[in-house]
């Protein structure tokens, strides 16, 4: 049971962190296009604003990694007992939940830092750092996850 629940907390913490980069940066991606038809020379700054609603689907993959290998799904390693995995489902939760809805506001943040970019690309910076504030709370949830990950009991390391 306890690799179960394991396998779903994996999922949760790849899949919903997932979602959210993918929808932040599919919407950050339109808007850069819609600037970039016009001024190509704008591409450095779409990018940088277009990638940033990803790293919450990196954090997902590093916490559901970290877990195939603490639970011995990679190395085939002990039985994980159910207590293990639920403290595993517990821990997908944070970069899970916070990583799908950080993800979005980050991605929407994004589109607004384009626009104002696309206005005037001096305003760059001032859009970095509105959009880099949602990035803080991708980060606490991130932290969660990964203290709870590496300190269940029997952990591998």
């Amino acid at each position: 049971m306890g690799m179960i629940f394991t396998i779903l907390g994996i999922a949760i913490a790849t899949v919903l962190a997932g979602i959210g980069s993918v929808k932040g940066v599919g919407a950050a991606a339109q808007a850069s296009m819609g600037v970039l038809s016009e001024d190509s020379s704008m591409f450095g700054k779409m990018l940088v604003l277009t990638l940033l609603p990803g790293t919450q689907g990196l954090y997902g993959f590093i916490v559901g990694f970290l877990m195939l290998i603490y639970a011995g799904v990679l190395g085939g390693g002990d039985v994980v007992t159910t207590e293990q995995g639920l403290a595993y489902l517990g821990a997908s939760l944070a970069i899970g939940i916070g990583g799908l809805v950080s993800g979005i506001a980050q991605g929407r943040a994004a589109v607004a830092g384009i626009g104002l970019c696309a206005k005037d690309d001096k305003n760059f910076s001032k859009a970095m750092v509105s959009v880099t504030l949602v990035e803080i709370y991708a980060l606490f949830a991130f932290i969660v996850s990964l203290l709870t990950v590496i300190s269940v009991p029997g952990m591998k390391f």
